[in-house]
């Protein structure tokens, strides 16, 4: 072997540790308003740890219905790459088929207040991250996509930019689905519980640039006319935000898609309070 070859070998060998690579890790967080620890997964670009780690700001991903902490890199594996080209750290929380409410029914799911009061504080506590509204965001996937809405709209102290793709953004036309009324009590006996319940009649909450909105949905999705009539309720609220309806259905192969631009528009956002 000549001088030349074996260079070319030992820079082969090399050259994996020279190359960034975001951190996985999977904590036990407390939440003290439901007396138990809840799987979060982090994704941790590069920058954001070691002995000079760099505050990144964060985008908490939520998952659907049946789904677990880990779904979302199930959905995205080029998750860590992501965090790692874009610094951003990604945030996914086990949300328990909870819709992410504090339910009024049963005291055990309590997820609003965990994810957008002690997540939040714990995550800022213990990781790199730049701790204001403005470095913050937060989305989510069909009941992850009500969810992330549903906490932007009720804690815009907490989030400056929120997106659903495939979300459940109104849930009483679903009233026997997916575990609502475990959570809500039936919807024929609970019709008031039902209504405050859900993301459009929260709309009123915010104002017209308190919140960097984006919403898509598939146009073989059985949530599409109900996020094109949030679409509607925010136009006629003078809430500006941007509202995409591309081709695809309820599934991983949209999801993974979509999860793109909605990086790409939080990217931005986080860009302009730099």
């Amino acid at each position: 072997m000549n001088i030349k070859q074996f260079l070319s070998t030992t820079l082969l060998f090399c050259l994996p540790l020279t190359l960034q690579a975001a951190r996985i890790d999977t904590i036990q967080v407390r939440s003290d308003v439901m007396n138990k620890t809840v799987e979060v997964i982090y994704i941790l670009p590069d920058k954001a740890v070691g002995n000079a780690a760099q505050p990144c700001p964060t985008i908490y991903l939520l998952h659907g219905f049946g789904g677990r902490a880990n779904m979302w890199l199930q959905v995205k594996p080029q998750l860590p790459a992501i965090a790692d080209a874009e610094g951003i750290i990604f945030v996914c929380p086990d949300g328990n088929n909870s819709w992410y409410w504090d339910s009024p029914k049963n005291p055990a799911f309590r997820y609003e207040t965990f994810v957008g009061t002690e997540l939040p504080v714990y995550t800022d506590a213990t990781y790199a991250t730049l701790a204001r509204r403005e470095a913050r965001a937060i989305t989510g996937l069909s009941m992850g996509g009500h969810g992330a809405l549903w906490l932007a709209f009720r804690h815009p102290d907490v989030f400056g930019a929120a997106g659903s793709t495939s979300g459940g953004v109104d849930i009483r036309p679903f009233p026997g689905a997916w575990g609502m009324s475990r959570l809500l009590g039936e919807y024929a006996d609970n019709r008031d519980v039902w209504d405050s319940h859900t993301v459009i009649n929260q709309v009123d909450r915010i104002s017209d640039g308190q919140l960097a909105l984006i919403i898509d949905c598939g146009v073989k999705d059985f949530f599409l006319e109900v996020n094109k009539a949030l679409h509607q309720r925010l136009l006629d609220s003078g809430i500006n935000h941007d509202f995409i309806v591309r081709p695809g259905g309820h599934s991983n192969e949209y999801w993974n898609n979509s999860i793109d631009y909605q990086i790409l528009f939080f990217r931005k956002y986080f860009a302009g309070y730099r």
